[in-house]
């Protein structure tokens, strides 16, 4: 019997619905018919979304934990995100649902499994033998707040103390409550007036399991023995304790307390302590107590066999250090190193060799988890160097401006970047391997190269190879090199656009191929960088000031903004490579009493020579200048011809073209001069004085500031389509900033600029905010022979199309709906020899030329996407032949034209978290996923489409998520994903000895069953906590199943059952054998014994 497939059935009525609805199929002779429609080949069930793998640092994180003997770190976070760090490539991302903060972790060491405690008072076991963790159990507490979990090594008891101050008891196998209670009136002494506070520690002694060290806030600790339920000592101290710490041979314990002080204790000897130090505090000669310090937050006590014992401890500086970094300190014998971190400390832990606390811990290094990084310290070097960390971990270095997603680029682009970035990498870490080594690296099928580039705040790009769900560091780009620092605070650049950060990435434009890379900053300027492996010392950093004016300076002013017509090439003045004015001459300018500032840039360019690393080196800067007191407008949208030597940016003016390779202005045009006359354009006046736009709506200040949403929604949509809009403090900038038009979006291309033109040409596309597409040729046509004396020029051809919203993205399909990529040039060395680049000159190729149009018929369709709505237009023709309304209620903040499964189709990201995809060219809707509600503006302005089904956007200020919406990708995860747990053997337990055996001195064990039993300790009280069956535990699996999976999962539990309960039945069958075997020898003997004896001599 055939499958019936409900999907085939939606799309085609989808078809036919988006043929019906588009324009006109037979308006035009050269239109289409349907009969005559490209073949497409995706179809829904290529499609599905799913999560893959979250890279970067875990935000805000609070609680961390490892496993000694899997050598697994696990980090837990304030919004309940739950990371996990192996080996290079090993990490796991896990969410609870209810976001509350991960307050501590507890490995079940070599066991695959973690607890994790949080805020909302519920504990949950998680299960990490399987590639995707799911929790097995939960236990919420209804009436106790958690304050502290301890779980002993080897053992399925966990203590939980709470915010009371009483203990309880809970059997990590099946998470019930044990009916053994420590309530805190018992624990201290009888004679106290005031409660202890809540529980900030519990261990057992090293040495002695039945004994459990229990430590209450208010600097009271207890030895509790669990056998007889009684205090055995009780220790006070008149400051409230933060931790504590074991010797291992379990007779001495360390307390850190509130005023900076160390208090050592013999467990013996209650009275006082053995000894007091203030590590940091400045001891007064008279012998007085020394002064308070800050307190020590956490203190751990390792020892080694062969040496002073160590002891590390977080925080303890005096109070006259203010100012000072956070500090680790690190106490060996009688030396003291105090390390000095980024940011603050959050956690620390020792690691050892050894799991079993009763044996000599042999510290070999430190991890430090710091609220924006991690740290490994290695404490086996001289000077405590740290370890080279094998994550991905300083996305975040500076705040993420930007980002762009490369998938299935050329092969041999990753080994050439991290050749030039293998230069970079800092000197000075640990010799030794990093020691969070755990779990395997996934062995995916997918081999195609992935690279992202993120931009930042502080004017840095960095290069990340992200093949094979990993991510690593390729190469680091600072563009912020080409411009004079500010030397003092009296010699501040004229950082007129933005209060702070003023070489931010606005935004960046990169060229695989070629090799070309060309950023915007938020400082008005464009860099035009060239790969090269050689490295060279610029002399003067080649600099074009451009200057781009309102249309109207005043409103009855009839200039224009442009300084050339289309088919003028540039003046001389702005036109020259070198500075338009002398360094020194800028500054003249800048008073106010003077006149208003004119043709001065923000930054200035430096004048040194400068050394260019092997990497992306300077070719060309493009500066825009203030105009008659103005300052000039943000670049809101930038593109590269690498085969023509163009760069186009353009604002919210208009739009300049420049020839970087003649380092020339070849046009400067207002938006109005793109119109034909033909068109019907409203010129709108501009306000007479934009605001200072604060760089913090590019990076992550507030993360919903008004200048950030101002920047990120739609500019043409109103109120109603913007959900997260807030008022804005200026109504007139508000208005002028939503009625203004805006240059949104470039695209080279070789088509047919005029309408039914037989011959194609180079052309460029041009998308405003209005939602107007123009198109403009490039005359004479660019090629090998390009030379200065014929300079490029533009003649606009009017409007192509109009569409709803925004113009976001661009693209031309040939006539089998294949993409037709913009030429360019194949990479060569601009640094190398003659005889080299004769060589590459030689292999440069550029894409086949499309066929001419013959009369009557389209050969191209290009394919343009709006904040509201998609068109296909044939060409040259420029009919609309299909039309999709992506969005009524809401608007794209993303699109682009991807490649999946040997197609291409249009993938677009709503305001409202609808991630869809549309066929190309008839615009048939294949996918529509409520995924992602924008919560801020980060997502908008970091989420990037890419080939084969690839996609990412930064999920936190630290973090990037990576999705997929390709149905092979997600079939094929599982394979692609890393193995936490390996099976490893357990160390052997240390040797107590012959004469610790025989004198009892070595590790007493305990029978924790027979006390914390149902038996022993009955139930516990069924209102203090309930539990919850996770969906990884069979009670979840059972009680979440339904339908067809339902049942199988069913008939899976009841033949394991069933399989069991056979197995239980062969037992008692071989017991009764056994049985019956043995009677029958029994009877066999008797009969034997008295066969031949009378009866009167039984």
């Amino acid at each position: 019997m055939k499958k019936f497939n409900i999907r085939k059935v939606l799309d085609g009525l989808t078809a036919a619905s988006s043929s019906s609805s588009s324009s006109s199929n037979t308006a035009q002779p050269g239109t289409p018919r349907e009969n005559e429609v490209v073949q497409e080949t995706l179809q829904s069930e290529h499609f599905q979304l799913c999560k893959t793998v979250r890279h970067g640092f875990p935000y805000q994180p609070c609680s961390m934990a490892f496993d000694p003997v899997q050598k697994i770190l696990a980090v837990g976070t304030q919004t309940g995100a739950l990371r996990l760090f192996g080996g290079a490539g090993v990490e796991c991302y896990c969410q609870h649902e209810s976001g509350s903060a991960v307050i501590q972790l507890q490995f079940l060491v070599n066991e695959g499994a973690l607890v994790s405690a949080l805020a909302d008072d519920s504990i949950h076991l998680w299960n990490l033998r399987q590639k995707i963790p799911a929790i097995l159990h939960s236990l919420k507490f209804n009436r106790e707040r958690i304050t502290y979990c301890h779980l002993p090594f080897q053992s399925k008891w966990l203590y939980i103390g709470s915010e009371r101050g009483n203990i309880h008891i809970v059997n990590v196998e099946s998470f019930t409550l044990s009916g053994y209670v420590i309530m805190w009136n018992k624990a201290i002494e009888l004679s106290s007036k005031t409660h202890p506070g809540p529980v900030v520690h519990i261990s057992d002694n090293p040495m002695d399991e039945g004994k459990l060290l229990i430590g209450f806030e208010c600097g009271v600790v207890v030895l509790w023995d669990l056998k007889s339920k009684k205090a055995d000592f009780r220790y006070s101290y008149d400051e409230a304790i933060h931790s504590v710490a074991w010797h291992h041979e379990g007779k001495q314990f360390v307390c850190s307390h509130s005023d900076g002080t160390l208090t050592t204790w013999n467990i013996r000897v209650p009275a006082k302590p053995a000894q007091i130090i203030t590590p940091h505090g400045k001891q007064p000669k008279d012998g007085k107590k020394p002064e308070p310090c800050k307190p020590i937050l956490k203190v751990e006590y390792k020892t080694t066999r062969a040496g002073d014992p160590f002891m590390v401890l977080s925080g303890g500086l005096s109070y006259d250090t203010v100012g000072r970094r956070a500090c680790l300190t690190v106490m060996h014998g009688k030396s003291t190193a105090v390390l000095e971190m980024d940011y603050p400390i959050v956690d620390f832990l020792t690691l050892c060799e050894t799991p079993y606390p009763s044996d000599f811990q042999e510290p070999y290094a430190v991890v430090v988890l710091l609220e924006k990084d991690l740290v490994v310290i290695d404490l086996g070097q001289i000077g405590y160097p740290i370890f080279e960390s094998p994550y991905p971990l300083a996305i975040h270095e500076s705040p993420v401006t930007c980002c762009e997603y490369f998938a299935d680029c050329p092969s041999e682009l990753i080994p050439a970047l991290y050749s030039v970035g293998s230069r970079q990498k800092r000197q000075g870490y640990s010799k030794k391997e990093w020691p969070i080594s755990g779990g395997n690296w996934g062995q995916g099928s997918q081999t195609y190269p992935e690279i992202i580039i993120t931009g930042h705040a502080d004017g840095s790009i960095k290069f990340w190879d992200a093949s094979g769900l990993m991510l690593q560091v390729l190469y680091k780009l600072k563009t912020a090199k080409v411009f004079e620092r500010a030397r003092g605070k009296e010699e501040k650049p004229n950082t007129d656009i933005v209060d702070e950060d003023p070489f931010a990435i606005q935004t960046l434009f990169w060229c695989p191929e070629s090799r070309m890379l060309c950023v915007a900053g938020v400082s008005a300027h464009v860099i035009i960088y060239r790969f090269s492996k050689q490295e060279v010392t610029t002399e003067a950093v080649q600099l074009l000031e451009v200057r781009m004016q309102c249309e109207f300076s005043e409103v009855d002013s009839p200039d224009l903004g442009g300084e050339q017509t289309p088919t003028q090439p540039a003046s001389a003045a702005p036109s020259s490579p070198q500075e338009t004015e002398p360094p020194n001459q800028l500054s003249a300018g800048t008073n106010s009493s003077e006149g208003p500032r004119d043709n001065i840039p923000c930054l200035q360019v430096r004048s040194s020579p400068l050394k260019q690393s092997p990497g992306y080196q300077v070719e060309l800067v493009v500066q825009l200048v203030w105009v008659s007191g103005e300052p000039p407008q943000q670049i809101t949208s930038l593109a590269v011809n690498s085969s023509s030597g163009l760069v186009v940016f353009g604002n919210s003016n208009g739009l300049a073209v420049v020839d970087y390779e003649q380092k020339t202005l070849l046009l400067n045009l207002a938006i109005s001069e793109l119109y034909s006359p033909s068109d019907h354009y409203q010129k709108q006046p501009c306000s007479p004085r934009k605001p200072r736009q604060p760089s913090g709506g590019l990076c992550d200040s507030n993360d919903g500031s008004n200048n950030a949403e101002d920047r990120c929604k739609s500019p043409t949509s109103d109120g109603k389509d913007n959900a997260f809009t807030r008022s804005r403090s200026s109504s007139v900038t508000s208005i002028d900033r939503e009625s203004r038009e805006v240059i949104s979006s470039f695209y080279f291309c070789e088509s047919f600029p005029r309408k039914s033109d037989s011959l194609i040409s180079p052309c460029l596309l041009v998308g405003t905010t209005q939602g107007s597409v123009m198109m403009a040729a490039l005359s004479p046509p660019p090629g090998a022979d390009h030379k200065p004396q014929q300079p490029v020029s533009f003649a606009s051809c009017g409007t192509l199309v109009s569409l709803k919203g925004g113009i976001l993205t661009m693209a031309l399909l040939d006539a089998a709906g294949t993409l037709l990529p913009p030429s360019y040039e194949p990479w060569y060395d601009p640094n190398a020899s003659d005889e080299e680049k004769e060589k590459e000159k030689v292999r440069r190729r550029r894409p086949a030329t499309p066929p001419s149009s013959q009369e009557g018929q389209d050969t191209q369709f290009a394919v343009l996407c709006s904040e509201k709505q998609a068109k296909v237009v044939a060409m040259p023709s420029h009919t609309s032949i299909y039309k999709h309304n992506i969005t009524e209620s809401s608007f794209v903040l993303r699109a682009d034209v991807v490649q999946m499964a040997g197609s291409y189709c249009l993938a677009c990201f709503c305001a409202n978290g609808h991630i869809m995809t549309l066929s190309l060219p008839s615009l048939r809707p294949l996918l529509d996923v409520n995924y992602l509600p924008l919560t801020d503006m980060r997502i908008a302005r970091t989420f990037c489409f890419s080939n084969l089904g690839q996609a990412l956007y930064m999920t936190s200020p630290t973090e990037i998520q990576r999705i997929t919406y390709s149905q092979e990708t997600c079939d094929n995860l599982q394979e692609m994903l890393s193995e936490l747990f390996t099976p490893v053997e357990t160390p052997e337990a240390p040797n107590r000895g012959f004469f610790k055996g025989l004198f009892g001195g070595g590790a007493q064990s305990l029978d924790r069953e027979d006390l914390f039993g149902e038996t022993a300790s009955g139930k516990a009280s069924r209102s203090l906590a309930q539990h919850i069956p996770g969906p990884g535990s069979m009670e979840g699996m059972k009680g979440a199943a339904s339908g067809v999976v339902g049942d199988l999962a069913r008939a899976r539990v009841a033949l394991d059952e069933r399989g069991q309960k056979l197995g239980e039945l062969d037992e008692r069958t071989a017991a009764m054998m056994a049985s019956a075997d043995s009677f029958s020898k029994h009877a066999h003997n008797m009969m034997v014994k008295y066969r031949d004896k009378k009866w009167y001599q039984l």
